[in-house]
């Protein structure tokens, strides 16, 4: 017998992420999706055939133990204006990007709250996510989503004013900035005469090696770097160039703007 009903209100990316998490893992939750576009929702039925959709909100909510609200943050007050109504004993679990727990307390009142960050990398399983509570939120209630995003990746449970500092260096922009990094890597392997999809697929595997490295053999990435520059070799001519290009003030100059202009569209 499933525990457990999850409704997903949107069914983007990252509620899809999430939804083929959950049945990958097989956690035990019957699953609600609802949207107002009736592709989409045909969409979602034909990857996942057990799920239940609606076109309706409210309908969704009713039957639900936890609502993830999937919704671009331009709408979510329409939306929670919306299944307000229908909100009793829920979980509310919000993904809207820079949607403040306090905004959406606004609408419902005083309901258990969890506000989520995730980022792109939920599409592969690999998923680094921040979240917060209200004071609603019972500890059951953390432990239960954390496991459920972990499923998707890895979860982080902070305060809410750490959100802007996480979301600039993991969540938020550090796909963004990874990616950056991997296409001028490729690029200047394809200038010594690798072909470009080669050159990503050789960049991205060593990025995604790295990190296992530090994930899970403890490493350091000094330890890393000593592991890998012998004296005289390549690696040190090559460190020599980023440090003498002042690359640690960069990255501190770009996560600055970044945080900035976080702080900024939460005002």
């Amino acid at each position: 017998m499933l525990n457990k009903t999850i409704s997903f209100i949107g069914t983007g990316k990252m509620a899809t992420a999430l939804i083929s998490s959950i049945y990958r893992n097989k956690l035990n939750y019957e699953i609600t999706a609802s949207d107002h576009k009736e592709e989409n929702l045909k969409n979602i039925k034909s990857k996942f055939s057990k799920i239940t959709t609606t076109l309706n909100n409210k309908e969704a909510v009713k039957k639900s133990d936890i609502i993830f609200i999937c919704v671009k943050p331009q709408v979510i007050k329409e939306v929670l204006n919306e299944i307000k109504s229908e909100i009793k004993n829920q979980l509310i679990v919000s993904i809207a990007a820079g949607i403040k727990i306090k905004n959406i307390e606004k609408i419902i009142g005083k309901k258990r709250v969890i506000r989520v960050m995730p980022n792109v990398n939920c599409l592969v399983g690999e998923m680094a996510a921040g979240f917060a509570a209200n004071i609603q939120v019972t500890k059951k209630d953390i432990k239960e989503i954390s496991n459920l995003l972990n499923s998707a990746g890895m979860s982080f449970f902070i305060k809410e004013e750490m959100m802007d500092a996480m979301g600039v260096i993991g969540p938020g922009t550090g796909p963004a900035f990874f990616s950056l990094f991997i296409k001028y890597l490729a690029e200047a392997g394809m200038k010594k005469g690798l072909s470009l999809e080669m050159a990503l697929k050789v960049v991205a595997q060593t990025a995604l090696g790295t990190g296992k490295l530090i994930l899970e053999k403890n490493l350091s990435p000094d330890e890393i770097i000593s592991m890998v520059a012998s004296k005289k070799g390549t690696t040190v001519a090559g460190l020599k160039i980023l440090e003498k290009n002042k690359l640690k003030v960069i990255i501190q100059d770009t996560v600055n703007a970044a945080y900035k202009r976080s702080k900024e569209l939460g005002k």
